[in-house]
């Protein structure tokens, strides 16, 4: 994802959101999701030159516990658009955006989340 400012992402995706850093270079980061082996690269580089007009980039990021998130990324002063509540399609999201300006939602499926295809 291209970001303005790689030390300003890093802060907010690692010192916020809990993303662990796996390589920092100048201009790029790649960091690891807090659970799991999900990964984004963050790239140096203004981001309305990438994004694909009218089609804003989403991210989203699914926590156990979306109240208990949403509360301690409050105290540490994350400002949310949407605050979390429940939604037509069962889940519950919270929306808010990154230093850049990409919208993130944080959901929590709870009992609600299909099961897998067996393959």
């Amino acid at each position: 994802m291209y970001v303005r400012d790689v030390k300003v992402a890093l802060g907010f995706y690692r010192d916020r959101l809990g993303f662990r850093s796996i390589e920092e270079t100048d201009g790029y980061a790649r960091l690891r999701g807090p659970r799991g082996s999900a990964t984004i690269a963050l790239h140096a580089g203004a981001t309305s030159d990438r994004s694909p007009p009218g089609r804003p980039i989403v991210l989203y990021f699914e926590t156990a516990s979306l109240r208990r998130t949403c509360a301690r990324l409050r105290r540490e002063g994350v400002r949310f658009d949407e605050p979390p509540r429940r939604r037509p399609w069962g889940w519950d999201h919270a929306y808010l955006k990154d230093p850049d300006g990409h919208r993130i939602s944080l959901y929590s499926a709870g009992r609600t989340r299909p099961r897998p295809t067996p393959r």
